[in-house]
């Protein structure tokens, strides 16, 4: 099949299936451990914590492995905020419109327990800037949350500025990253973040295993999420996963290289090319300075999506919709925020592309939208 939906995850790259495999075999031991296995493991832990650490610009101590973006946007909103008794008396968080669908599900929780929740719309180009969060600052707002690179859109925030605005407030801010690491370059001092999420799927690493940054980490009094025997710090009880940790850090290596490869082909260019080419009618939806090379959102108006889909479904791997917890076919809330209406989010496709998407990959979905023009 063609794969066309890495955003949703990207296929575990081969360097790193192998080293998952020696690690289950190797690193057995618990890192918890004293004697000689359990330090090896230990060792293989901080070694890929320095890692990440080192690519971001970060303090290893200023590093907690999570099973992922999803747990890792818990702590960054609910251990932080919940945790700090400086943080008593300020019970107003932002957060963009366009952010994943565990952010809002975060928020609905924090409503319930008092705290209010503002949402910055974005600009006509689908990005957040400056200029979406200024007017919705208050002296009690805690913490501000946007994303890196949109899930949907792939279009690239300017974080950096909001960063600065948030510094110059004295206001937390948070920015999940597991679209845009390795895509694109973070270091989270210059661009004045004090909180950002990982997850390893999205760059060819294993499920199940992401990573939070926290500056000033022993500094903060944090609410675990999940209480245990003083693992990571304390902010997440359980064994820690070596073996998944291992393929972290290969997914780290070995991604950037391939994501070279990707630039190199430049599918989406190509793709936008061959509609034109070929006349059919399209909108892409997000039209940045700065976007992912891998994600395009096209609306296909004159397009019949359901037949598209349909005829299909043995050859394409295609996100239609909002695609990361049900196979449900729904209005993307992305999309809505945009302004797009209800009939042309139904004829809306996330296409995400890997490195071994080929021109005539592209050539055969452009062919299968040609057929199913209405």
């Amino acid at each position: 099949m063609i794969y066309l939906d890495s955003a949703a995850t990207y296929p575990m790259l081969p360097e790193v299936q192998v080293a998952v495999s020696e690690a289950f075999h190797e690193c057995f031991a618990n890192s918890a451990s004293s004697h000689l296995l359990g330090e090896v493991a230990s060792h293989k832990v901080d070694c890929v914590r320095e890692q990440l650490a080192d690519s971001i610009g970060a303090y290893p101590s200023e590093i907690v492995f999570t099973s992922g973006a999803t747990e890792s946007n818990n702590i960054a909103l609910k251990s932080v905020l919940l945790g700090s008794k400086e943080l008593q008396d300020k019970k107003h968080v932002i957060i963009s419109a366009i952010e994943h669908k565990c952010m809002f599900a975060i928020c609905d929780y924090l409503q319930s327990l008092g705290y209010e929740i503002s949402i910055a719309k974005p600009n006509s180009a689908g990005v957040i800037n400056r200029g979406c969060i200024e007017p919705l600052l208050r002296p009690e707002t805690a913490l501000v949350s946007v994303m890196h690179a949109n899930n949907e859109l792939g279009t690239v925030n300017p974080i950096a500025e909001i960063g600065e605005l948030c510094f110059s407030r004295n206001i937390l801010f948070h920015s999940d990253a597991a679209q845009s690491f390795c895509k694109t370059p973070i270091d989270v001092d210059d661009m004045n973040v004090d909180i950002m999420s990982f997850s390893a799927h999205k760059i060819g690493g294993p499920k199940g295993i992401g990573a939070i940054y926290i500056r000033d980490l022993r500094k903060r009094d944090l609410q675990p999420v999940i209480h245990g025997a003083g693992q990571e710090q304390g902010l997440r009880g359980g064994t820690v996963a070596t073996p998944l940790i291992v393929g972290f850090g290969e997914a780290q290596k070995y991604f950037k290289l391939a994501f070279e490869r990707l630039r190199e082909i430049n599918p989406r260019l190509y793709l936008i090319s061959k509609l034109e080419e070929e006349n059919i009618p399209f909108i892409v939806n997000g039209k940045a300075a700065e976007s992912l090379e891998n994600i395009l959102s096209l609306t296909l108006p004159k397009t019949n999506a359901n037949l598209l889909v349909r005829e299909n479904e043995n050859i394409f791997c295609l996100a239609q919709g909002s695609a990361c917890s049900s196979k449900e076919i729904e209005a993307s809330h992305v999309l809505s925020a945009l302004g797009l209406s209800r009939e042309l989010g139904e004829h809306t496709f996330r296409v995400s592309f890997t490195h071994e998407i080929t021109y005539q990959d592209i050539n055969t979905l452009v062919g299968a939208i040609k057929k199913a023009a209405v």
